[in-house]
C-alpha cells in the first residue's frame, strides 16, 4: 500500500525501467524522486482539477480516485507527455501539433521558433510545405530566386537535432507536400541520402484527382502555390511509381490521402487540413494539438470473451479524462491554446489488440480478426461519441461548433470535434505490458544478449509460454530455435493450430495488414497508425498493390517498411564495391559512401572509474563503420568526452583507418580513476573503448579465422538494425522506429 492507502500496482520489470528512465520525477543529479504509484497520483490529481472549472462543488477527490484506478489498472493510459508533465512545472500534456508554414521568410522562421518551443515541451510537430514557392521561383522583394521548401526543411531538421540533445523525449517531425507541388519529385527522393532529414518522416499528400489520373494513366498539373499557375504536366503513373520505388528502397515517403482526410474534417469552416502529426494518425488544422490516450484491449478479455460492459465503462471515463486534459494543459503558444480549446479534439485509441486476438485464439491474418476489429472499434467510437454528448449537456458543445459538420438538423451536439484516433503507443504499451497499437506481435521468442558476460537469455511471449506448457510442447531448445528463426510458422514441434494463431509481423501478408487497418479506420474519426511489413524479397509491384489497396479500402494513409531495405542504398557515383575493396586491400584511405540507414552491430558494457560505459559498434559492408560511446548517466565531462571520442573514431573509420590502428591508439591511456584489476581492468574511458574495439574486431576476427567465432547477432536482430542509444534491436511499427530493449524506450517518433 502507498501512504495514501492505495494498492501498489503490478508492473513488469520492463515497465519499471521505462518509467524510471523517462517518466518519474528526478532530482538535479538524476535520482528518482517518485514511485510509479506517486506518478499516477500526480497525473490523476492534476487532471481532476478541471472538474471544478465547470462545477465549484464537483467531487474532485472522487474523480482523482477514478482516474487513478483507470490508469493503475493499466486499462487506459494517456499519451507520454501527460504522464511526464501533468502536475509538474512544465505542464504541457499534448503529444502532437501542426504548425503552419507560409510562403515568406518571416512565416518560415516563426514556425522554426515555435517548433523549438514545442519540442522542448515534449511534443511532436507536423508541417505542410505545400505553400512554399518552388526552388528557382521569383522572389519579388529581392529580384532573386527562391531556394525552395526542401532547403527550409533542412533548417527545421537541424533545429530539431540541436533541441533533442537535452530532452527526455526526442522531437519528431512530419513533412508533407502536395503531389501537385512543382518540387514534388525532389521531395519524394529527399531521404534517399541518409545524411538528410533524419528527424523527419515525410509523406506525399495525394489527391483524388491524382489517383484517378494514375488509374487512367493520364498526366496531371503541377501548380505554383505562389501564383496558382500550372508549371508543367507530369505522368501521374510515373510519379506514383517514383513514390513506390523510394518507399520500397527505404520506407520513405509515406502517403496520406488528403482529400479523404478533409472529407472527414469536422470543422471545414476553419480551413483545410494540410498535415498530420509525426506518425500520421492525427490530421490537424494549423495550430491545433490533440491529446491522445489508449485502451488496453488485453484487459477486457477476462474469460476468453470480450467484456463489452467493462470496455464501455473504460471508454466513458477515458473520454472525460481526455476532455479534462484540454483544460489543465499548459500550451506552448497562445494560438495553439485558442485552436485546441476551440475544437476540443481528443483521440481515444487502443493498444494490446494482438494480445486480445491471442486470448480469443483468433489469427491476426483472418476475416475473424477483421470482424473483431470492426466490432470493437465501432463500439468504442459509439460509446466515446455518447460520452462526448453527455459532456456537451454538462459543459456545452465545443466553441467552434457553429458551422461544423455537427451543426445541422439532427446533428449530434458534442463536446469534442473528434473522439477517436489510433496511435502507435510505442512506449506506453511497454508500461501497460501489452502489444503496441493494432500491430501484430514483433516476435514470439527472442534472445537478449549480455555482451559483457557472453550470456544469451531467451525471452518468450507469456501467452505463448503458457500455451506451450499447457499443451506439453515447451522446451528450452524449441524456444531458442524460435528466437533464431523469428517465427513459429512451419516449425516442427509446434502444433498447427498454435502456428496459425501465434503469427508475427513478418508472417502476415501485406494485404492483411491493410485489411486490419481499414477495419479500424471505418470507426475512427482521425486516422490509424499502422506499418505494413514486407519481407526483403518483396518487389515494387508488391508495394504498389498495397498502396492501391489502401486507397480502395478507405484508409487515410499508408506507411510501409521492407525488411532490410535501409541498407539498399546507392553507392556514390563512379565508385563500385569492387573498386573500394581493392583500394582497401592496397591500404589506400578512401571515404565510404553515405551511411546506410540500417547497420548491424553490437553493444558492449564496460565498467570504468566514471561509471558504466556502453560502447556501440556498427558495421557496414566494408567493415567497422561507426562507434557510439555513452555513459550510463547523461551529463558531465566524461559523457561529453566519450561522445566526442565516438565521433572521432567514426570519422577515422569512414576515412579508411582500420580497427587495429584505432585500438592501438586508445589502449593504455590512463586517467585518475582506473577500474578493476588484472586483464579486465580499464585504465580510462578511452582504454575501455579501445578494449571493446579489440574484442570485436581484433580478437573477434582472430577467433573467426580459427573457426571459433564469438557469438553474433541472430538473423532477426541483423535485419532490424541497432538502436542509436543502446545498440539493441529496432523494429518498425506505426511509422516509428522503436527499440526492443527493456528500459531503453528509444523511438524515432512518439
Amino acid at each position: 500500500m502507498t501512504e495514501s492507502g492505495k494498492a501498489v500496482i503490478e508492473l513488469s520489470a520492463n515497465a519499471l525501467k521505462v518509467l524510471q528512465r523517462r517518466y518519474l520525477k528526478k532530482g538535479e543529479t538524476g535520482e528518482v524522486l517518485e514511485t510509479p504509484e506517486e506518478m499516477f497520483e500526480r497525473v490523476a490529481k492534476a487532471v481532476a482539477k478541471a472538474e471544478r472549472l465547470y462545477n465549484p462543488a464537483a467531487p474532485v477527490e472522487e474523480w482523482e480516485s477514478t482516474f487513478y484506478e483507470l490508469m493503475t489498472s493499466l486499462e487506459f493510459l494517456p499519451n507520454s507527455p501527460t504522464l511526464m508533465n501533468a502536475g509538474r512545472e512544465l505542464g504541457q500534456l499534448s503529444a502532437c501539433f501542426v504548425l503552419p508554414v507560409g510562403d515568406s521568410m518571416e512565416s518560415i522562421f516563426e514556425a522554426i521558433k515555435n517548433t523549438a518551443l514545442i519540442h522542448k515541451s515534449g511534443g511532436g510537430t507536423g508541417f505542410s510545405f505545400s505553400r512554399v514557392r518552388p526552388h528557382n521561383d521569383v522572389v519579388l522583394s529581392t529580384k532573386g530566386v527562391s531556394s525552395g521548401p526542401l532547403s527550409f526543411m533542412s533548417v527545421f531538421d537541424a533545429a530539431t537535432e540541436t533541441i533533442k540533445q537535452g530532452g527526455t523525449r526526442r522531437g519528431a517531425n512530419m513533412g508533407i507536400m502536395r503531389v501537385d507541388h512543382p518540387d514534388i519529385l525532389d521531395f519524394i527522393s529527399a531521404k534517399q541520402d541518409d545524411d538528410r532529414l533524419n528527424n523527419f518522416n515525410i509523406s506525399v499528400a495525394v489527391t483524388d484527382p491524382f489517383m484517378r489520373a494514375v488509374h487512367e494513366d493520364q498526366e496531371y498539373a503541377l501548380v505554383n502555390p505562389r501564383s496558382g499557375d500550372t508549371v508543367r504536366m507530369l505522368s501521374a503513373r510515373q510519379v506514383f511509381q517514383n513514390m513506390v520505388t523510394l518507399a520500397w528502397k527505404n520506407g520513405d515517403p509515406g502517403i496520406v490521402f488528403i482529400d479523404r482526410i478533409n472529407a472527414d474534417n469536422p470543422t471545414p469552416q476553419l480551413g483545410e487540413i494540410e498535415s498530420t502529426n509525426p506518425c500520421g494518425e492525427q490530421p490537424l488544422l494549423p495550430y491545433e494539438s490533440c491529446n491522445l490516450g489508449s485502451i488496453n484491449l488485453s484487459r477486457v478479455v477476462p474469460d476468453g470473451h470480450i467484456d463489452y460492459a467493462r470496455l464501455g465503462r473504460i471508454v466513458k471515463t477515458a473520454v472525460r479524462f481526455l476532455d479534462d486534459v484540454i483544460d489543465v494543459n499548459r500550451y506552448p503558444l497562445p494560438e495553439i491554446e485558442q485552436m485546441t480549446k476551440g475544437n476540443r479534439k481528443i483521440g481515444l485509441g487502443v493498444m494490446g489488440f494482438a494480445d486480445m486476438l491471442l486470448q480469443l485464439q483468433v489469427p491476426y491474418d483472418s476475416e475473424e480478426a477483421c470482424k473483431i476489429a470492426a466490432e470493437v472499434m465501432g463500439f468504442i467510437h459509439d460509446e466515446a461519441r455518447a460520452a462526448s454528448e453527455d459532456l456537451a449537456r454538462e459543459r456545452g458543445v465545443f466553441p467552434n461548433f457553429e458551422g461544423s459538420i455537427f451543426d445541422a438538423p439532427g446533428g449530434a451536439r458534442v463536446r469534442n470535434a473528434t473522439v477517436t484516433t489510433i496511435a502507435p503507443t510505442g512506449t506506453i504499451s511497454i508500461i501497460a505490458g501489452c502489444s503496441s497499437g493494432i500491430e501484430p506481435l514483433f516476435a514470439i521468442s527472442y534472445v537478449r544478449a549480455n555482451v559483457l558476460d557472453d550470456d544469451r537469455m531467451v525471452e518468450v511471449h507469456p501467452y505463448f509460454e503458457e500455451v506451450a506448457k499447457q499443451r506439453g510442447f515447451y522446451s528450452d531448445e524449441l524456444m531458442a530455435k524460435i528466437a533464431d528463426v523469428g517465427t513459429v510458422r512451419h516449425l516442427d514441434g509446434v502444433p498447427a493450430d498454435v502456428q496459425t494463431v501465434f503469427s508475427t509481423a513478418h508472417d502476415i501478408s501485406p494485404e492483411w495488414h491493410i485489411k486490419l487497418q481499414a477495419a479500424f479506420q471505418k470507426s475512427t474519426d482521425n486516422a490509424v497508425s499502422k506499418t505494413v511489413n514486407f519481407g526483403n524479397e518483396a518487389t515494387t509491384d508488391d508495394v504498389e498493390k498495397v498502396y492501391l489497396l489502401a486507397y480502395k479500402s478507405g484508409c487515410k494513409g499508408v506507411t510501409i517498411y521492407r525488411d532490410g531495405s535501409r541498407e539498399e542504398q546507392v553507392l556514390n557515383v563512379g565508385q563500385s564495391k569492387k573498386k573500394r575493396e581493392s583500394e582497401a586491400g592496397l591500404g589506400i584511405a578512401t571515404t565510404r559512401p553515405s551511411r546506410p540507414q540500417l547497420l548491424s552491430g553490437e553493444t558492449q558494457r564496460m565498467e570504468t572509474g566514471c561509471g558504466k560505459l556502453f560502447v556501440i559498434m556498427n558495421d557496414d559492408e566494408y567493415g567497422p563503420r561507426e562507434v557510439f560511446a555513452n555513459m550510463g548517466k547523461a551529463g558531465g565531462c566524461a559523457s561529453s568526452n566519450t561522445e566526442a571520442l565516438g565521433r572521432l573514431i567514426s570519422l577515422a573509420l569512414k576515412k579508411g583507418a582500420s580497427a587495429e590502428e584505432v585500438t592501438e591508439q586508445l589502449k593504455g591511456i590512463r586517467c585518475h580513476a582506473p577500474y578493476g584489476l588484472g586483464p579486465n581492468a580499464t585504465l580510462s574511458c578511452a582504454d575501455a573503448i579501445g578494449k571493446a574495439l579489440e574484442r570485436r574486431y581484433v580478437r573477434g576476427a582472430a577467433a573467426a579465422a580459427s573457426g571459433k567465432p564469438e557469438p553474433q547477432l541472430s538473423l532477426v536482430e541483423l535485419a532490424q538494425g541497432a538502436c542509436p542509444d543502446c545498440g539493441s534491436v529496432m523494429r518498425h511499427e506505426g511509422g516509428c522506429l522503436v527499440c526492443t530493449e527493456p528500459g531503453c524506450s528509444y523511438s524515432k517518433c512518439c
